[in-house]
């Protein structure tokens, strides 16, 4: 009940940040075009990709929480590490579009109307800090990129309001983009850290908090148990793991035996919440049939 409550909150808090986000993109390009000011009209242009991203994050979300059926034996988990992977490479598209206009404004700054950049800056803070919020406390991939894409937006219209303020005060109009060029080089990097992170998971890399040697000694640790191979753990999207391993047995005479050993390894992996978990025995004279990896 615990784990659909959890999804179910990922799914709203997407679908309440696709339409923040929609809305005010709408808002910004009329505003852009009212005030003049390329700043705003580019983070439009940038607001309205993460709107499609957003709205993708929400549907892969959605569909993340479909059980198991003919076409994906383990379910639907790893289509929410889809949408992390999509609004990675979209934020990416997004921040170099951002670094190229910012660079075109510090070699040719031009006037903006600096009051109704402080206007449509205050109303960028309250909305995309509204949506960052509501995101903020995801656990899946999907969610965390997500949140980087709003606090992206939050930090930009704080760069917004300081320039347009200082641009207001000293008609400086490289100020705007200088700040807009450091804000998002930061997010840049933040973000593609996030995507090397999406990129593991999905090259089934054995997941960080998860260590194999550990595994290995608990699970030599139970009586009878001779030696482990082809033991692997991945992840299906950053949250749920997954552990399958072959257990080589000696000594035994009974077929309780097996039941006793297997269930005593399933208690050695029990503190580490597997989503999935596979165990193989083999006996002392039978030959593993799986090629080597």
């Amino acid at each position: 009940m615990g784990h659909d409550h959890s999804h179910d909150h990922a799914g709203k808090n997407l679908k309440i940040a696709f339409f923040l986000n929609l809305g005010f993109t709408i808002l910004e390009i009329i505003g852009g075009l009212y005030v003049n000011s390329i700043a705003i009209i580019s983070d439009a242009i940038h607001d309205l990709g993460d709107s499609l991203s957003l709205g993708t994050a929400w549907y892969l979300e959605g569909k993340s929480k479909k059980e198991a059926d003919a076409k994906f034996s383990f379910g639907y988990r790893r289509f929410s590490l889809l949408g992390a992977l999509i609004n990675s490479i979209v934020l990416i598209l997004g921040s170099i579009y951002v670094i190229y206009e910012a660079i075109g404004r510090l070699l040719e700054p031009e006037h903006s109307d600096a009051e109704g950049m402080i206007v449509f800056a205050l109303i960028g803070i309250a909305v995309n800090g509204y949506a960052a919020w509501k995101v903020s406390s995801g656990k899946s991939l999907n969610e965390k990129v997500v949140s980087w894409h709003l606090m992206e937006d939050v930090l930009g219209w704080v760069a917004v309001l300081f320039a347009a303020i200082a641009i207001y005060f000293t008609n400086v109009q490289y100020l705007d983009p200088a700040l807009s060029l450091l804000i998002t080089l930061y997010i840049l990097y933040n973000v593609i850290k996030r995507l090397r992170e999406t990129l593991f998971v999905f090259l089934q890399g054995i997941p960080r908090d998860i260590n194999i040697e550990e595994i290995k000694s608990k699970i030599l640790q139970v009586p009878r148990v001779d030696s482990i191979h082809h033991l692997h753990v991945w992840s299906l999207e950053g949250e749920h793991h997954v552990f399958t391993a072959h257990v080589k047995l000696k000594d035994i005479t009974e077929t309780d035996q097996i039941i006793h050993i297997k269930s005593e390894v399933k208690k050695a992996l029990m503190i580490y919440h597997f989503s999935h978990c596979t165990i193989e025995t083999e006996l002392d004279g039978e030959m593993c049939v799986v090629t080597k990896q």
